[in-house]
């Protein structure tokens, strides 16, 4: 084997501030060890996940024929071509010959360059020999012969096989199929992040974490205030990443006059143990190049994996597990939650009624024309003219730090009862129905196999799943099973990064963290944020006191 597959062909990225033993997927065998058998589906799902290499590396453009140093080309392949045609990687055992191409850097995507290249001049156990091999891309040796592509697959399985793999979130031992399962997810992390030249709108706390979200396998976007990054992107002819609530309104139309992609972040459905608006960062965003999930009002990356995905039966057993452990967990997207169950009556229908933040963008943008949380009430009530309703106020504006608190009044003008208090899920799972604007409560409630109804057009309503009193969105309609929208909304769509490990994970492994009590250090700023919320309240309660 060369120096160059001292390390194993199945590898990790180097995250920046990751130790790469945390982060190692696999390390070289010991003596004596026997290489493991690898079979053709395995090499199939290597080439499909296009995982194996540098695959994290710079993507050079304009390159026909790919080479390693050293290794000639014969005349005739290179006839017509500028040297700059010719893209040639360092390394080789035969690097001291030289050769006539650009140099390029090592760390280069091999994946990119080989797929689109009419030929490979390396050796067969090189890298990008075992890639062109996987592509079915032409090689050529240093004896200017051609590679018999069942060679170069029989070098893909020795250099997979020469190799322990291990779960670096459990620091356990893991099949081959795991370790490239695990490498795809990092892949197209990495690729959805290709092109973004800056990020705008994120605040200062979640700048860190954002950044690792973002990370294209070489950098992280620099944050600058929203119309620096847009000169930055528009002269790099790159995207622009924002955190839309926290930008300019106008900054869409003035990112399209200029032909600048935006690219929306936000919170995703499994985020943390704590508030956004208590400070505590996101272990889970969403990237969305298309809309945001919550805007009904247009497309979006989610809209469309549900309407168009062929979710394969691997894919939709994995969401069956998934909402299975999300269940018994009791996870939620703010985590398990503590507290004493409220009495429902006896022989009579019981709605929960889940309210949400005033002039969140998702009410705005999600409610279908519902005007806030005392029109929603209203609403519900009208609905359910029987029924005993319990109004659930959302936790950040009970926490004091979002707008939509309702008085004591004007709420059971309404509803039959107001809590603040009982586990949610458990009251989620007790009451006979569960009614929503656009809350993500009923996502939740829906995975708990509960009727929902909802007032607005949430990402979850449309597909058949709902019972929907808004006018229908004439982009869905296609009909969806419950672990079809689980397998797009938690697994297809979000990101997740480990809140011990630090590494992008999947969403099972955010769920177990989350039950198992793994979050993240309090902060003085969220302590400071606690503090203010409550000042927040109490001025609230003193002024409905003191109005009557």
């Amino acid at each position: 084997m060369t120096e160059r597959l001292s390390a194993p062909f199945l590898r990790s990225p180097p995250f920046p501030g990751i130790d790469p033993a945390v982060a190692a997927i696999s390390t070289r065998q010991q003596p004596g060890d026997q290489p493991a058998a690898v079979d053709d589906a395995l090499l199939e799902s290597v080439a499909k996940a296009r995982v194996g290499g540098c695959f994290w590396g710079g993507r050079p453009g304009g390159i026909v024929i790919v080479g390693r140093q050293g290794v000639p080309i014969a005349r005739e392949r290179r006839a017509g071509l500028e040297a700059d045609a010719i893209g040639l990687l360092p390394g080789g055992r035969l690097a001291a010959r030289g050769g006539q191409g650009r140099p390029l850097k090592e760390d280069c995507d091999p994946w990119t360059l080989v797929q689109n290249a009419r030929s490979v001049h390396a050796e067969a156990d090189d890298e990008l020999a075992m890639v062109a091999g996987l592509l079915g891309i032409p090689v050529y040796g240093p004896d200017l012969q051609f590679v018999p592509p069942a060679r170069l697959r029989e070098e893909a399985r020795l250099a997979i096989g020469r190799a322990r793999y291990r779960n670096c979130f459990a620091d356990s031992e893991s099949s081959v199929a795991e370790a490239i399962a695990q490498l795809g997810d990092w892949r197209r992390q990495i690729d959805g992040n290709q092109g973004i030249a800056a990020a705008s709108g994120m605040a200062f706390w979640k700048r860190e974490v954002i950044g690792d979200f973002l990370w294209d396998g070489q950098n992280s976007p620099p944050f600058l205030p929203p119309h620096s990054g847009l000169r930055r992107a528009a002269r790099e002819g790159g995207a622009l990443a924002v955190w839309p609530s926290r930008v300019p309104p106008d900054l869409p139309r003035e990112a399209a006059a200029r032909s600048v992609p935006l690219v929306r972040v936000e919170d995703g459905f499994l985020r943390s143990r704590g508030l956004g608006a208590a400070l505590h960062p996101p272990g889970s965003v969403v990237v969305d190049r298309t809309g945001i999930y919550y805007d009904a009002t247009r497309p979006s990356d989610l809209e469309t994996l549900l309407a168009t995905h062929d979710f394969s039966s691997a894919l939709l057993e994995r969401a069956r597990l998934l909402r299975a452990r999300i269940r018994e967990a009791g996870v939620t997207k703010y985590g398990p939650q503590s507290g004493a169950m409220i009495d429902l009556p006896a022989g009579r229908r019981t709605v929960l009624a889940v309210g949400q933040v005033d002039d969140d963008l998702s009410v705005r943008l999600g409610g279908a024309g519902v005007g806030g949380n005392e029109d929603f009430l209203a609403r519900v009530r009208r609905a359910e003219p029987e029924a005993w309703i319990v109004y659930r106020p959302h936790p950040d504006v009970q926490a004091g730090h979002r707008k939509g608190h309702l008085s004591d009044a004007v709420v059971l003008a309404h509803a039959d009862r107001i809590d603040t208090g009982a586990p949610l899920m458990a009251l989620v799972e007790a009451v006979d129905e569960v009614h929503v604007l656009s809350s993500l409560t009923g996502f939740e409630a829906l995975m708990r196999d509960r009727p929902v109804t909802v007032h607005g057009m949430p990402f979850y309503a449309g597909w058949g799943l709902t019972r929907d009193l808004a006018r229908p969105n004439a982009r869905r309609g296609r009909r969806l099973s419950l672990d079809q929208l689980v397998a797009a909304a938690l697994i297809l769509y979000p990101r997740y990064i480990d809140p011990v490990t630090r590494l992008p994970c999947g969403p099972e492994w955010m769920v177990e963290r989350m039950a198992n009590g793994s979050t993240p250090t309090t902060t003085w700023l969220i302590r400071l944020r606690a503090l203010q919320g409550k000042l927040r309240r109490l001025m609230t309660l003193s002024a409905e006191y003191l109005n009557g």
